[in-house]
């Protein structure tokens, strides 16, 4: 551990930043039309333009670059380097070369699930899995099921400008001051948080409407196996590394923090169900072009899942740091935050029916 901890994660910050920055401004300026994908029938874009999908390469960069600075920083701490860590840094590997791969030849549904199901089992292997009910089957089955939700909850929200970028922060936001204020602040896992999260806030300058490049299944595959065992291990399996927690508390703060992404998906896939469509088929159906057709720009749209993404934070931290004892009224405030935006949305998107295009 360094002896001025505030003063190094302030520089090293600072660094990924600028970082990010560099790295996106020279792919925006030599990629040209390296990463534009051509049109595909299961690629729909809100927008009508053609920008390169390489924002995901800058995470990943950054990724490995807070690996090494870990190595260095806590070189004497024999435990950074353990199973856990090494199984997150290959599932999160191969989230990104899929995403690559993905972005490049446009892969078959089928193939990205398996691939998706690799990672999961990557992380159980290596000790990254849920640990909610007594029987291990079950709870691989709800890692495997929650690592190829997620990878794909974060692809599909990647339908307007900046709306990945910005859930996937806040949700890093949470989980980072979570650790602080538990006692992570010294864990080495903070570090890779406090990169990933200038590696957005850098690339959300490029991203941001109207964006001038997207992240592409690279950047949100990364984000997706990256997000889902930072759950795990943080909210899953204990809330600011708390391992005596109530498994419904831990429930809660899940589907509090992820509240976006989840709902998205959920509404998205059950109503293209219902219209007997494939929910792996792109569409301008979610809940972000929804608030669209009501009348909101899409800078708009962005400052509206800033704001539920701020409230999911503030809810997340109150659970998870200041409730000690679990009561009735507890489920009712989150449940109902929950089941109120879940309705909200879907009700949104019901009156707006008629503006799908598919």
């Amino acid at each position: 551990m360094p002896e001025n901890p505030v003063l190094i994660y302030g520089l090293f910050f600072i660094a990924c930043l600028a970082f990010s920055l560099i790295i996106n401004s020279f792919l925006l300026k030599f990629a040209k039309t390296l990463g534009i994908r051509n049109t595909s029938e299961t690629i729909i874009r809100w927008s009508g333009t053609s920008k390169p999908s390489l924002g995901g390469i800058s995470f990943f960069i950054i990724f490995l670059f807070s690996l090494i600075f870990v190595s260095f920083l806590f070189a004497d701490d024999g435990n950074f380097f353990n199973l856990r860590t090494l199984g997150i840094l290959l599932a999160v590997t191969v989230g990104f070369l899929l995403g690559l791969f993905d972005d490049a030849y446009n892969t078959r549904p089928l193939i990205k699930v398996f691939t998706q199901m690799i990672c999961g089992v990557i992380l159980i292997i290596t000790g990254s899995y849920i640990q909610l009910f007594d029987s291990n089957l079950f709870n691989y089955a709800l890692t495997l099921f929650w690592v190829v939700g997620m990878m794909n909850s974060i692809n599909m929200l990647d339908n307007m400008d900046g709306i990945t970028a910005v859930v996937s922060l806040g949700i890093l936001v949470a989980i980072l001051l979570g650790m602080f204020l538990g006692g992570g602040f010294e864990n080495p896992l903070f570090i890779i948080v406090l990169a990933t999260i200038a590696s957005l806030i850098g690339f959300l300058h490029f991203n941001w409407h109207p964006s001038r490049m997207f992240m592409g299944d690279t950047g949100s595959q990364f984000l997706g196996i990256l997000l889902a065992a930072f759950g795990i291990n943080c909210l899953w399996n204990g809330m600011s590394f708390q391992t005596d927690v109530p498994a419904l508390m831990r429930f809660f703060a899940v589907i509090t923090l992820f509240a976006l992404p989840i709902i998205d998906t959920t509404t998205v896939s059950f109503k293209r169900i219902l219209r007997g469509s494939s929910p792996f088929v792109g569409g301008k159906d979610h809940t972000t072009h929804h608030l669209s057709y009501l009348g909101l720009n899409d800078r708009q749209v962005g400052w509206v899942f800033v704001g539920l993404s701020v409230v999911s934070i503030m809810l997340t931290l109150f659970l998870t740091n200041f409730i000690s004892t679990w009561k009735m009224w507890h489920n009712f405030l989150y449940g109902g935050y929950f089941v109120g935006l879940l309705t909200v949305l879907f009700m949104i998107a019901n009156m707006n029916k008629e503006k799908e295009k598919i």
